[in-house]
Order: C-alpha cells, then structure tokens, then sequence
C-alpha cells in the first residue's frame, strides 16, 4: 500500500524536519558550543540552530500559526494552530557522539495532536516518521502497524528514563512485570517508539518525559494502532512526564501488573 499524499501540516514539518536534519548531519560529532540550563540539561548552538531553522519553514508556510519550542520557548501560544517542537530529543546522546537523538515536530489544533514527524537523521542511515489523524503512520514510504502480541510472555519491554520510578512503590511492580515478559530492552527515546509503532515491539514505560518528546511519536503510535498515555492512565497533554505506551492488545495486562489506573 503506497502512503498517502501528505497534507500541507505535514509536507511542512518533513521540510522543516529535512531543514534540521542538514543542520545535525553537518555539526555531528565535531565541535560545537555545550552550554547546560537550569534543569541540569545540556543544550547546544545546533539545538537552537535547529530550532530557528524548523520556525522558519513552518511560519513561512503557516505565519498565524503558534509555536511552543524546547530551546526557543513560545510565541502565539493561543493560537488555534500551534506547533510543539524539540529540535534534538535527546542532547545528550548528541553531545557524547552516538545518533539516539531526533527532531520532534508535532501539531496541535485546540490542543488535540493532529500531526507529528520524527526525524533521527544520522541513526541507520535516518528515519524519517510521519503520521496525521485518519492517514494512517508511514516510515519511508511504507506502513507502521503495532504487533499482534496478546500475551506478556510473548512480549517485548522497553524502559528508559528509569530514575524516578525507582524510588517509588511502581518499582517492585516493574520489577515484576520484567519477570512476565520474554524480553527486557532498554532502547530509549524515539527509538523505542518507532520499534513500538513498527509492530518490533509491545510495550514501553518510560519516567522524565515531557511533552516535546513525545506530541509527534504520540500521533505516530495511535494511527499505527497502539495507545499512549501516563503511568496514571492519564491523557498525553502538556503536563505529561511518564509514558504507558502499548500495541494495545496488552494494556490490559500491563496495568493489571503496574496497577495503573
């Protein structure tokens, strides 16, 4: 089955995502100003190089649209149109030289996600992800569909972003829910995401997140036919910081495990 035509939304974030990706390809591993914010994370002149160049597409194409970027903050934020982006998810993998980083590009119409493009421009050769409400998920060309997996003991895990489960009760419930699965993976940030979407693996659970990280793999995982919310059971929104994220089929068990509500 070909993909679709995209729509304007996403034939502009694919060219803002391509705009970025020349960017990253040119600055990766070589030299570059690293300068750490407030929240202890690092952030570079690429990162923000990035930014300006996705905002410049994307206003060009849609000038009364909003943004909400990681680096460059937010302007015309209530706007009905506004696009959230995060021009290298995962900066640190960027600083230390090894490609599990990605440009997040998703929209938001009235503060439903419409659309969204991952772009992992120097991980195998580059993955490119897409996906609009109703047209379904598509990675070079060819369609995502999340796995058939019924059972746990069938099922492939991927954690990232650990840290703050461990100090809660969950912990012991994770612990236990590793011991039903077939596999543990720790793949972490889009990567696990695309394989999720890709029907390669089942679940993933994921602490310390925030929505830029997540709005464009959340549109992606849905129309491929998995779900996405919190560890509460929560809606993805603006103050999401944890991820429960299946092919559907085993949420049900997953929660069962996690008590999840």
């Amino acid at each position: 089955m070909p993909a679709p035509t995209p729509s304007a939304f996403v034939s502009a974030a694919l060219e803002a995502a391509a705009a970025a990706a020349e960017i990253i390809r040119s600055r990766y591993q070589g030299a570059f100003d690293v300068q750490i914010k407030p929240d202890d994370s690092p952030v570079t002149e690429v990162d923000i190089a990035c930014e300006h160049a996705i905002k410049d597409v994307l206003a060009r194409a849609f000038p009364e649209h909003g943004f909400y970027g990681e680096e460059l903050g937010r302007e015309s934020a209530d706007a009905d149109y506004v696009w959230l982006i995060d021009p290298i998810d995962g900066t640190k993998s960027f600083v230390r030289g090894y490609p599990f980083f990605s440009t997040q590009i998703a929209l938001s119409h009235h503060g439903e996600l419409v659309a969204g493009v991952s772009s992992a421009p120097c991980f195998d050769g580059g993955q490119v992800a897409w996906a609009e409400r109703g047209a379904g998920a598509w990675m070079d060309d060819a369609p995502l569909r999340v796995s058939d997996i019924e059972r746990l003991a069938r099922a492939t895990l991927s954690i990232g972003n650990v840290p703050t489960l461990a100090g809660t009760e969950r912990w012991g419930r994770l612990g236990s829910l590793i011991r039903q699965v077939h596999r543990i993976r720790g793949y972490g940030d889009f990567y696990h995401y695309h394989l999720l979407a890709a029907g390669k693996i089942d679940v993933v659970i994921e602490s310390d997140v925030n929505i830029l990280d997540i709005a464009a793999l959340t549109v992606i995982l849905r129309e491929a036919g998995g779900d996405i919310t919190d560890l509460d059971g929560g809606p993805v929104g603006l103050e999401t910081t944890s991820v429960l994220a299946t092919n559907g089929r085993l949420r049900g068990d997953v929660v069962g495990v996690l008590g999840c509500d």
